[in-house]
């Protein structure tokens, strides 16, 4: 099935998990994904090459990152019509457009031309991603990286709050090629001050982001503070980890990504191969455990930390069984701890050691932890 055919559940099944009873997911909350692809990809390359894998839609990046990878098929899964639009423009995009016009189209250089491109390769996409698109002309002119509520949150924080703390200068600064010892220096010597600590503890915690960012159910089996466990791995993010070519750092600081500093399915060495192989992905509207078939390979993004220790466990069996011999499960948390099932405990293995070193330069560094599962042969 090529990507511009929406394969979709019967509404029962696409709402049945436990969080899709709870959250909205009628609007596009993410229109970029805020989870480190390479890591991802690195997590995933020993057991996908020529085998299924199953991602988590989202915006999408990850999905075409995924095919650097060189899957048989990646089946792109979502609760939420509106990301499996934003996932299908992207496909749709890397097949028409060259790359530079790619970059102007999603919004990551300038261009006056998006609405008048998107009506160029409008007539690839399915009749409902092109409804949700025609309805939406404003995130077109935009770019389509940019129009998710996550986008809008960090754009309320890079204008409204962070000035209070630090000037552009002062940002940019942040953001010059360091060495970690001096990347130590300027965090302790001329970022972290006690307003950056106060401030950045309230923005960020459970209440702001689950009304501006995410979505207060989100956060419904987390517990302490939010703000402060972010804040602790952000000193982490600016100063263990290159700051200059971290596409996620420097997006939540300017507003978009820099050619230095992309995710991998943006860069220009990976620019022919997704284009090549864009039509292996498949969009399915459901739940990922209602996914058919079997899975070497699987991308679940955060989806665990939304569920209940008890939906958490019957989601992770029901996806677990969808596994071939050798698969790879990949998954991070944000506050909440879940992992295998101990039910599952003799059938699959936490690979504790890469998660634990792959998550050590997590670019995306919000997360609290990143879970690398190998599912054992019969």
């Amino acid at each position: 099935m090529s990507a511009h055919v929406v394969a979709r559940m019967p509404a029962r099944a696409a709402s049945g998990s436990e969080i899709g009873a709870r959250a909205k997911f009628d609007f596009l909350r993410y229109a970029s994904v805020w989870e480190d692809s390479d890591i991802l990809c690195d997590a995933l390359r020993p057991s996908v090459a020529g085998g299924r894998i199953l991602s988590i839609a989202s915006a999408g990046d990850n999905a075409l990152a995924l095919l650097t990878l060189d899957p048989a098929e990646v089946v792109t899964v979502d609760l939420s019509e509106p990301q499996l639009a934003a996932v299908e423009l992207r496909v749709v995009a890397f097949r028409e457009l060259d790359r530079a016009a790619l970059l102007a189209f999603l919004g990551i250089t300038p261009s006056n031309e998006r609405a008048r491109t998107y009506d160029a390769i409008r007539g690839a996409l399915s009749e409902r991603a092109r409804t949700f698109w025609d309805l939406n002309p404003d995130a077109i002119a935009l770019g389509a990286a940019h129009a998710g509520k996550f986008e809008r949150f960090f754009g309320i924080f890079r204008r409204f709050v962070l000035p209070i703390v630090h000037g552009r200068s002062r940002v940019q600064a942040l953001l010059e090629p360091r060495d970690a010892a001096g990347r130590e220096r300027f965090y302790d010597e001329r970022w972290d001050s006690w307003r950056w600590r106060l401030i950045f503890r309230l923005f960020f915690s459970r209440f702001v982001m689950g009304r501006l960012g995410r979505d207060p159910e989100f956060f419904a089996h987390v517990e302490g503070s939010v703000g402060e466990r972010i804040l602790s791995r952000t000193r982490h993010a600016l100063t263990a980890i290159e700051t200059h070519t971290n596409p996620y750092l420097t997006y939540i600081l300017t507003g978009n990504f820099a050619e230095g500093a992309l995710p991998t399915y943006l860069r220009a060495e990976h620019y022919a191969t997704i284009r090549d192989r864009v039509d292996r992905v498949t969009l399915l509207h459901a739940p990922a455990e209602r996914a058919p078939g079997r899975f070497d390979g699987f991308n679940l993004s955060d989806i665990f930390e939304y569920m209940s220790p008890a939906g958490h466990a019957g989601a992770y069996r029901a996806l677990a069984a969808l596994a071939r011999p050798g698969a790879r499960i990949a998954y991070w948390n944000l506050l909440a701890p879940r992992g295998i099932p101990d039910a599952l405990s003799d059938g699959v293995v936490a690979l504790r050691e890469l998660a634990d070193a792959l998550h050590h330069r997590d670019r995306a560094w919000f997360y609290g932890a990143f879970h690398v599962d190998e599912v054992r042969g019969a």
